[in-house]
């Protein structure tokens, strides 16, 4: 059976007139985490296309990239949208359940909310709601502000990236101490970790666009020091 056709049944399951965010109450055990990690990417892209006030071809495009959606299941994923972007309930109370959903799991949210940078900046923007409302998530996820700028860092290109803001670390911090961070950070990026941490397989793909910015960092703070 395919994520979606579960996504659908789970969706089926809800008592009528029941919000969309009362699935993330009923999907809190590790068994169903794939599909709650699907749905909560798709319905707080929903709050954010709201954010910003429209849906481009491109960030529809960029969600095809993480998620791979059979012509079948394409009615399922727009299911999903649609409630997130009709229901009364807002996204401040989609992430707070979100976060219950993952028992405050920081790797785990950390995982979510790089997809929805991803699609943030599928058109080449980064809308000032968009960060707004990626700031005000973060801040419900309680995700540190180090780690928070880390994320933006490797999507948002303000300018060149600062290599150890990519990596979340501090240029102060020993040359050692930087590449055991570098190296678990390779190691938390594996797709058989991130499997298991409950990522959908469909969602390894970030991984390895991941994987690119954090090497590329520690490559440019290595070649430093070699200097």
């Amino acid at each position: 059976m395919s994520i979606w056709s579960r996504i659908s049944e789970a969706l089926a399951a809800l008592a009528k007139g029941e919000g969309l965010a009362a699935v993330f109450e009923r999907l809190r055990q590790p068994p169903e985490r794939s599909v709650a990690f699907t749905i909560a990417v798709i319905a707080l892209s929903a709050k954010m296309a709201k954010a910003d006030g429209q849906v481009t071809r491109n960030e529809v495009a960029a969600f095809r990239e993480i998620f791979t959606i059979a012509p079948e299941d394409e009615g399922a994923a727009a299911r999903v949208f649609n409630l997130a972007r009709q229901d009364v309930a807002g996204y401040e109370e989609y992430a707070r359940r979100i976060r219950r959903m993952f028992d405050g799991n920081a790797q785990q949210l950390s995982d979510l909310l790089e997809g929805l940078f991803y699609i943030a900046m599928a058109d080449g923007n980064y809308h000032t709601a968009e960060n707004a409302f990626l700031e005000r998530v973060a801040e419900i996820f309680e995700m540190p502000d180090t780690a928070f700028r880390a994320l933006r860092a490797r999507f948002v290109p303000d300018c060149a990236p600062d290599p150890f803001t990519v990596l979340g670390v501090s240029p102060e911090m020993p040359i050692e101490d930087i590449r055991r961070h570098w190296r678990q950070l390779v190691r938390e990026s594996h797709p058989d970790v991130m499997c298991a941490r409950g990522l959908p397989e469909e969602a390894i793909k970030l991984s390895e666009k991941r994987l690119i910015a954090i090497n590329q960092a520690w490559e440019e703070i290595s070649a430093r020091e070699q200097v």
